[in-house]
């Protein structure tokens, strides 16, 4: 059952090390450069955003987590209390379960109950177009996300492997609902490629969700009979530093940059490279086991740390960070620029 597929995955992911093992985000390759003259006051650093009409005080986005079983419940009611104190975004886990099972509903309903005000994500499967309208309606959801998974779907002993028709599919759950649709991929990356074919496809927002973090081949190889499969591409995807780069020089969408990213300066950098938000699920998850208030504890470091970032390049709002100078180098520099991106377009972008 669906439902026990969801409490599985919870239980892997509190518990064991999901984590890619011989890949990072390739943040530790991205160098913001240092400005001993910052000219702000940084009690003056404003992180506020503003995303489809909603303010919010961070770009930091809570990404799909959990819902469809009973024990989902909890957590959502935890994140949700964290996300309307502090203002930031909420995604929730696929919603298949409770569109198929009217009983599951209240596991994702319960984020809207406690998070009236806050920017709340809905989120299906590509090929789920008949669950769409049921999807965005049970959340009053502000956004629909449409999750891109095929590598976990390729190791899981269910999975869906048929992708034939993912575009098509996209195009019609666009028409079909009256709220912005979002493209998130779930830790193995977007590529420019991808991202000018769902840019094509009339969808408002990319969520990159890289490589880095936590590895959902990882998580099915916990689940599977024979570990083969999923020890083999463990490591599979596009680093979150590298997808970042690539999708934000490509298409002219709102670019949501997740998978490893940690800290508020691994946001800072995803903002330099092109971002205009950070979204980040296991460690809000392994929190929410705690409570609300071990989830706006680690929001408000995040916050701090995205700040502190901030004033040493001398920036005072997130727009004057995506301005910000930085350097390329490593793995990162070396793959981009295979593929064809000028890194050096980024080291001179803001004058002293």
């Amino acid at each position: 059952m669906i439902s026990d597929r969801k409490l599985e995955h919870l239980l892997i992911c509190d518990n064991y090390d999901v984590n890619y093992k011989n890949k990072t985000t390739g943040f530790e390759d991205i160098e913001l450069i240092h400005n001993a003259l910052p000219q702000i006051n940084k009690k003056d650093i404003d992180i506020s955003t503003e995303v489809f009409g909603k303010k919010l005080s961070s770009p930091l986005f809570i990404t799909a987590i959990t819902g469809g079983h009973p024990a989902a419940k909890t957590i959502n009611k935890e994140l949700a209390i964290a996300s309307e104190q502090k203002q930031i975004a909420l995604g929730l886990g696929s919603q298949r379960a409770a569109v198929e099972d009217s009983s599951l509903k209240e596991t994702y309903s319960i984020a809207r109950e406690y998070a009236p005000s806050s920017l709340i994500l809905g989120n299906i499967g590509a090929p789920q177009i008949d669950y769409a309208e049921d999807a965005a309606s049970m959340l009053d959801a502000d956004i629909l996300a449409i999750h891109l998974n095929v590598l976990q779907e390729s190791i899981q002993p269910e999975g869906d492997v048929d992708a034939s028709n993912y575009l098509d599919s996209i195009e019609k759950i666009n028409d079909l609902v009256d709220i912005p649709i979002m493209i998130k991929e779930t830790g193995t990356g977007i590529s420019a490629e991808a991202a000018i074919s769902l840019e094509n496809t009339g969808i408002d927002y990319i969520d990159v969700g890289g490589a880095g973090g936590t590895s959902w081949a990882a998580v099915e190889t916990y689940r599977a009979e024979d570990r083969y499969m999923g020890e083999t591409f463990w490591d599979w995807g596009i680093p979150t530093a590298i997808s970042t780069a690539e999708v934000s020089s490509s298409v002219n969408l709102p670019i949501v940059s997740s998978g490893g990213i940690r800290s508020g300066l691994d946001a800072a950098k995803a903002i330099a490279l092109g971002a205009d938000s950070v979204g980040i699920a296991l460690p809000m998850l392994k929190n929410a086991y705690l409570g609300h208030e071990n989830i706006i504890e680690y929001i408000d470091k995040f916050n701090n740390s995205l700040k502190v970032a901030m004033f040493l390049v001398g920036a005072s709002n997130l727009e004057e960070l995506k301005n910000s100078n930085l350097i390329i180098s490593g793995k990162t520099k070396e793959w981009l620029q295979e593929r064809g991106f000028n890194t050096k377009e980024y080291t001179g972008r803001k004058k002293l």
